[in-house]
Protein backbone atom coordinates (compact mmCIF):
# COMPACT_ATOMS: atom_id res chain seq x y z
CA UNK A 1 0.00 0.00 0.00
CA UNK A 2 2.93 2.42 0.67
CA UNK A 3 4.06 2.01 -3.00
CA UNK A 4 0.59 2.42 -4.24
CA UNK A 5 -0.14 6.00 -2.34
CA UNK A 6 3.51 7.10 -3.17
CA UNK A 7 3.15 6.42 -7.02
CA UNK A 8 -0.24 8.23 -6.58
CA UNK A 9 1.16 11.28 -4.60
CA UNK A 10 3.80 11.48 -7.13
CA UNK A 11 1.25 11.82 -10.32
CA UNK A 12 -0.25 14.49 -8.33
CA UNK A 13 2.16 16.84 -6.85
CA UNK A 14 1.99 20.52 -7.64
CA UNK A 15 3.60 23.25 -8.64
CA UNK A 16 4.85 23.67 -5.00
CA UNK A 17 5.72 20.14 -4.26
CA UNK A 18 9.59 19.66 -4.69
CA UNK A 19 9.72 16.15 -3.79
CA UNK A 20 7.78 13.12 -2.69
CA UNK A 21 9.52 10.63 -0.76
CA UNK A 22 9.31 8.03 1.57
CA UNK A 23 9.47 4.18 2.82
CA UNK A 24 6.33 2.23 3.05
CA UNK A 25 4.02 4.33 4.84
CA UNK A 26 6.03 6.79 6.02
CA UNK A 27 5.85 9.45 3.49
CA UNK A 28 6.89 12.74 3.47
CA UNK A 29 5.57 15.73 0.99
CA UNK A 30 8.51 18.64 0.70
CA UNK A 31 7.00 21.90 -0.51
CA UNK A 32 9.08 24.73 -2.17
CA UNK A 33 10.01 27.95 -0.28
CA UNK A 34 7.18 29.93 -2.46
CA UNK A 35 4.37 27.42 -0.68
CA UNK A 36 4.64 29.50 2.09
CA UNK A 37 5.11 26.32 4.86
CA UNK A 38 3.34 23.02 5.33
CA UNK A 39 0.87 23.93 8.08
CA UNK A 40 -1.27 25.77 6.30
CA UNK A 41 -1.65 22.82 3.71
CA UNK A 42 -2.26 20.32 6.69
CA UNK A 43 -4.86 22.78 8.08
CA UNK A 44 -6.59 22.27 4.71
CA UNK A 45 -6.28 18.59 4.51
CA UNK A 46 -7.88 18.50 8.26
CA UNK A 47 -10.95 20.33 6.81
CA UNK A 48 -11.12 17.94 4.55
CA UNK A 49 -10.84 14.79 6.36
CA UNK A 50 -7.19 13.85 5.77
CA UNK A 51 -4.84 14.05 9.15
CA UNK A 52 -1.21 15.29 8.69
CA UNK A 53 1.30 16.33 10.09
CA UNK A 54 3.96 19.89 9.07
CA UNK A 55 7.59 18.94 10.05
CA UNK A 56 10.57 20.92 9.57
CA UNK A 57 8.20 23.92 8.32
CA UNK A 58 7.97 22.89 4.82
CA UNK A 59 7.44 19.04 4.62
CA UNK A 60 4.32 17.65 5.11
CA UNK A 61 4.13 13.81 6.55
CA UNK A 62 1.58 11.62 6.20
CA UNK A 63 1.72 8.05 8.62
CA UNK A 64 -1.57 6.43 7.63
CA UNK A 65 -2.56 3.21 10.12
CA UNK A 66 -1.24 0.11 8.22
CA UNK A 67 -4.27 -1.19 7.47
CA UNK A 68 -5.53 1.52 5.39
CA UNK A 69 -7.04 0.08 2.01
CA UNK A 70 -6.60 0.65 -1.96
CA UNK A 71 -9.80 2.85 -1.57
CA UNK A 72 -9.24 4.34 1.16
CA UNK A 73 -5.87 6.07 -0.17
CA UNK A 74 -7.86 6.61 -3.27
CA UNK A 75 -9.74 8.64 -0.98
CA UNK A 76 -7.19 10.51 0.47
CA UNK A 77 -5.28 11.11 -2.96
CA UNK A 78 -8.32 12.89 -4.05
CA UNK A 79 -7.78 15.31 -1.13
CA UNK A 80 -4.32 15.95 -1.48
CA UNK A 81 -5.14 16.63 -5.40
CA UNK A 82 -7.32 19.74 -4.65
CA UNK A 83 -5.25 20.71 -1.76
CA UNK A 84 -1.91 21.44 -3.35
CA UNK A 85 -2.80 22.15 -7.06
CA UNK A 86 -4.36 25.22 -5.68
CA UNK A 87 -2.72 27.85 -3.56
Amino acid sequence: MGEYFLQGLKQIAGPLVKEVRGKGLMIGIELLPEAGGARQYCEKLKGLGVLCKDTHGHTIRVAPPLVISREEIDWALERFDTVLSTR
